[in-house]
């Protein structure tokens, strides 16, 4: 890789999985971010309510190329 790259900080929730909670949190983060590259998930959490999991949460960093303009 080439390039100026930058690393962010995401946070995705999901009530259904971790897989959608890591889904949801890249597909709105490309419609503002381009080039993005790569992800690592850092931290899975969960909400519980009444006895059961309520949410899925993750924690992750995601690379992308910078523009070189």
């Amino acid at each position: 890789m080439t390039g100026l790259h930058k690393v962010i900080d995401l946070v995705g929730t999901s009530g259904t999985s971790i897989d959608d909670a890591i889904q949801g949190a890249i597909s709105q983060a490309s419609k503002t971010l381009h080039g993005l590259e790569w992800f690592e998930v850092s931290e899975i959490r969960g909400g519980i309510r009444d006895g059961a999991v309520s949410e899925f949460q993750v924690v992750m960093k995601v690379g992308f190329k910078l523009d070189p303009r």
